[in-house]
């Protein structure tokens, strides 16, 4: 039975890596916004962003189980095509005064 405190440090983490993950829309439309990269770029790479998920989840998740990495990167690789969809709609115009 694991203690208190381990408990509370999984939670913890967990509670951390996901509101990271929850971010990922924004940093995307944002990186859109300053011009480092365009909807065409992102959606081409997009076998490479579901590689990354699952790296990621890997190293996030605690446990080995796939289960439980499965559980992490399913949302990244649902927030990544929603970010791809934000780009769409709020990405097109670049930021007023920004010379990139």
């Amino acid at each position: 039975m694991p203690a208190v405190k381990e408990y509370f440090s999984l939670c913890l983490r967990l509670l951390i890596a996901f509101g990271f993950v929850f971010e990922l829309p924004i940093v995307m439309v944002f990186i859109a916004k300053i011009g480092l990269a365009d909807v065409k770029k992102l959606a081409a790479g997009r076998k490479y962003a579901v590689l990354a998920a699952f790296v990621i989840a890997a190293v996030v998740t605690p446990t080995p189980d796939i289960v439980n990495q499965f559980l992490m990167a399913a949302p990244l690789v649902v927030l990544y095509e929603i970010g791809l969809i934000a780009i769409r709609l709020f990405g097109r115009r670049r930021f007023i005064g920004f010379e990139g």
